[in-house]
């Protein structure tokens, strides 16, 4: 029991002691509107990846993958980079940047460990450096020290008065006002706190480390260790909590160490800045390292004309066996058209994710890829909404619509558009649109509609996605055996439906002047 108590008694101080890189850092939850932070202060809505096309892309599932083990700065810039993408030279030096980590794995794994302090933050600061302008303290702040003498005698009094009590009730009244006050809004600035001390503390380990890449680091070494611990608790508060909540409660220490924290922080706005942004292009450049060491399907992307894009043997990362397809445009965009489950859509995500991670990364899922650094937007996931009280057809109107008002030519990419009305509607609805999108940008779309391919034959190149063999492969063309009336018979819907169906589908083939398919 003895030994107990004194291992509870010392843990703070062995845990306070402990090294840094031996902590445990916690396993804290961001939201996606945290995460997203950096990026929003810096958005560029021309160039930008709109909120659908980050949903209908499955970006966000794919940025967890690729941020495993990566700490809040880290996400919010590899975020902001897939968003806003890299013109050429940022993406040139940043392919350099890379060559050189994937060269020297020991030299990554140093800058690796380094970096670790940053995983310890357990909230985003990005919107506190780069956001709004600093508070105005209140006069009052200035004068809180008083209030801890003012106790102090009116503990003198109780002793020697009889109505004692009276004033020390006033000298707490404050003090406790302040606490009730206070007490979660210091909490979430001790988080804050904490957070941009792991940002000084991983910034002071680069600079021990030294190198090139790390000289801004080397550079503003004294400066980082003045702020690191101007912001710091004094070391009897580091090594017994216990003792700051009393000081807290009869001193108003966490108030006064509140206000004189945040005017540090805030003066001190321009270095934080500048620590933030190395260090989390550091560490987002040893996450893709990282990340690159342990594929072997990728290739470093070229940069093609905004109207054309190669891909050879492009493949979806989020896929666990996923099928290698190979396409390429050039001025023209692409009507995909295939069976039912042949992977249409699976396609046309595997081509946008190469197209948005190329741009804000340089390298992407294939053999071989040149690509156009260019906006991407999709529309693949248009749903009915109940509560917004928007019916399929009108969402995808509004889409289409967002997709036409685009400030800046890019690709496009569009699974099975206009479901939300009749045959006849739909195909002369999404001719048109689709005659216009191809005007400015480089189209890629996919229909059971089959008469749009002849009817955007001048605009976009046919192309089907042929299973036949057992692996699906994109060949030229337009489907010639659609599966649809024959998937009624594994789902045992019974001859008399089967044939049925069959027979007014011959009947609306043949009126719509559409080629007759063979159903089986």
């Amino acid at each position: 029991m003895i030994r107990s108590l004194l291992s509870d008694l010392f843990r703070p101080l062995a845990d306070f002691f402990k090294p840094e890189a031996q902590r445990e850092p916690p396993n804290t939850f961001f939201t996606p509107e945290e995460i997203g932070r950096l990026h929003r202060v810096t958005l560029d809505s021309r160039t930008a990846l709109d909120g659908q096309t980050w949903q209908d892309l499955l970006l966000e599932p794919y940025e967890e993958t690729l941020t495993q083990q990566t700490s809040i700065f880290g996400r919010q810039l590899l975020h902001r980079r897939l968003r806003a993408g890299l013109d050429d030279d940022e993406c040139a030096a940043l392919a350099g940047r890379l060559r050189g980590l994937l060269d020297d794995t020991p030299r990554a794994d140093a800058v690796i460990s380094a970096l670790r302090p940053l995983r310890h933050a357990e909230t985003e600061v990005a919107g506190l450096l780069f956001e709004g302008d600093a508070p105005c303290v209140p006069g009052w702040a200035r004068f809180t020290w008083l209030l801890p003498l003012f106790l102090l005698l009116s503990l003198g009094v109780l002793l020697t008065q009889p109505l004692g009590w009276m004033a020390t009730l006033a000298a707490m009244a404050p003090l406790m006002a302040l606490q009730i006050v206070y007490h979660r809004r210091v909490e979430a600035w001790n988080q804050v706190l904490n957070s941009v001390q792991a940002l000084l503390a991983a910034s002071g380990r680069l600079a021990a480390l030294g190198g090139p890449l790390l000289e801004p680091f080397v550079a503003t070494r004294a400066q980082n260790a003045r702020l690191h611990e101007r912001l710091a608790r004094p070391l009897l508060f580091r090594t017994f909590p216990a003792a700051e909540s009393y000081v807290n409660w009869f001193a108003a220490y966490n108030v006064r160490r509140y206000w004189r924290t945040m005017g540090a922080l805030h003066a001190a706005r321009d270095f934080l800045r500048a620590r933030y942004l190395e260090a989390a292009t550091l560490e987002a450049d040893v996450t893709l390292a990282r990340h690159l060491r342990g594929l072997d399907h990728w290739c470093w992307a070229g940069r093609g004309a905004p109207r054309s894009l190669a891909l050879e043997e492009g493949v979806h990362p989020l896929m666990d066996r996923p099928a290698a397809l190979s396409v390429a445009l050039d001025g023209r965009g692409a009507f995909i058209s295939g069976q039912n489950a042949s992977g249409k859509s699976t396609f046309l995500r595997m081509v946008g994710l190469n197209l948005v991670v190329a741009r804000a990364f340089g390298f992407c899922y294939a053999r071989r890829a040149v690509l156009p650094a260019v906006p991407v937007r999709a529309s693949m996931q248009n749903e009915d909404s109940l509560l917004g009280g928007e019916s399929l057809y009108m969402s995808e109107l509004r889409r289409a619509r967002e997709l036409l008002d685009a400030e800046a030519a890019g690709v496009c990419l569009i699974d099975e558009v206009f479901r939300g009305t009749n045959h006849l509607e739909s195909v002369s609805a999404a001719s048109a649109v689709l005659e216009s999108l191809a005007a400015r940008d480089l189209v890629l779309v996919s229909s059971h509609n089959l008469v749009l391919a002849r009817i955007l034959a001048g605009k976009l190149e046919p192309f089907r996605i042929d299973t036949s063999s057992g692996a699906p492969a994109l060949k030229p063309g337009v489907l010639r055996e659609p599966n649809g009336i024959a998937l009624l018979a594994t789902q045992g819907f019974g001859p008399e439906i089967e044939g049925r169906a069959a027979e007014v589908a011959r009947w609306l083939h043949g009126h719509l002047a559409e080629p007759v398919p063979e159903y089986h």
